[in-house]
């Protein structure tokens, strides 16, 4: 059975940073992409960064600079490091895993930026 579980989120100040942590089982870890998105409240849920199973990263734009993702593979965990945090920020934020045509998705984590 494949889980994925985050954790992190919490309540940050402004300019504040958070790492939020996606820890994998039941699956090849190696294998997966693994993407964060996130989701506001009365907004579509977005791509905030991916890293491809062989580490190469993309970032939305408006978090270059700001974000870095990375993964260790031997604890089979991606990471989310959120730097200069701003109240527009705030969402729940979830990390899913893909290959081929399987994406399993985690249950979020809330990250909320007061101003």
């Amino acid at each position: 059975q494949v889980r994925l579980v985050e954790s992190g989120g919490g309540l940050v100040q402004a300019g504040g940073s958070l790492r939020l942590s996606c820890a994998a089982s039941g699956l090849t870890f190696g294998n997966y992409n693994i993407d964060w998105y996130r989701q506001a409240p009365g907004k579509e849920r977005e791509l905030v960064a991916r890293i491809s199973s062989g580490g190469n990263t993309y970032y939305t734009d408006s978090m270059k600079g700001r974000f870095t993702i990375s993964r260790d593979n031997a604890k089979n965990t991606v990471y989310l490091q959120m730097n200069s945090l701003k109240p527009e920020d705030t969402a729940i934020y979830y990390c899913a895993a893909r290959s081929g045509l399987y994406t399993y998705w985690a249950q979020g984590t809330q990250v909320t930026v007061s101003s």
